[in-house]
């Protein structure tokens, strides 16, 4: 392995290089991603994806392989049933829907996340607000989820490409541990058995 890069928990390695953190997962394991946005004039043509562009960029410093992209209007059910295709028929590892988490009344991201998990990870959620927190009050206006459905994490991230990048990139490095953990290769006891608290 290329001496700039420290391993660590057997899962993944963090580059040092340039003083940037990369996460390269352990050879052979590949992430399938799946990226579902959300909107109204999206769905229709009528808007580009700007967010989705930055959800692929970012995701291009781990090993992952988009399987799926598709742009839905905000609609509840339409939301669901698509996360429970992904979720359960597609060999997707993890969903990142970006848009329809604020206070709008067209807005059910989260609404819709939450009638398909099977269990909430709300410290995805929690980092997101936090760090944005840092840039603007009104982030605790955003009702982003997280949570696990079967074997497949799905995120929330918001509808901005701004907020987009800076959201995924606090929650990055967590996403492979924990899909390793969902799908049973390592416990969540594999950082302090590396030495890592």
């Amino acid at each position: 392995m290329d001496p700039s890069f420290v391993v660590i928990a057997g899962a993944f390695a963090v580059s040092l290089r340039c003083g940037t953190i990369c996460l390269v997962l352990r050879e052979g394991i590949m992430l399938n991603t799946g990226i579902l946005t959300i909107s109204d004039k999206g769905s229709k043509g009528q808007r580009h994806d700007k967010s989705g562009e930055v959800i692929r960029d970012i995701l291009s410093r781990i090993e992952s392989t988009i399987i799926k992209y598709e742009v839905v209007p905000d609609e509840r059910e339409v939301i669901a049933s698509k996360l429970i295709e992904w979720a359960d028929g597609s060999g997707v590892d993890v969903i990142l829907t970006t848009g329809g988490t604020g206070l709008g009344e067209r807005d059910v991201t989260p609404e819709a996340t939450l009638m398909v998990i099977d269990k909430s990870v709300p410290g995805f959620a929690e980092a997101m607000r936090a760090k944005s927190l840092e840039k603007t009050p009104m982030a605790v206006l955003s009702r982003a989820t997280a949570g696990v459905r079967g074997k497949c994490l799905i995120i929330n991230l918001p509808g901005s490409p701004k907020a987009v990048r800076e959201c995924l990139e606090v929650v990055l490095p967590a996403i492979p541990h924990a899909v390793e953990i969902i799908k049973g290769e390592v416990t969540e006891h594999t950082f302090q058995d590396a030495g890592i608290d």
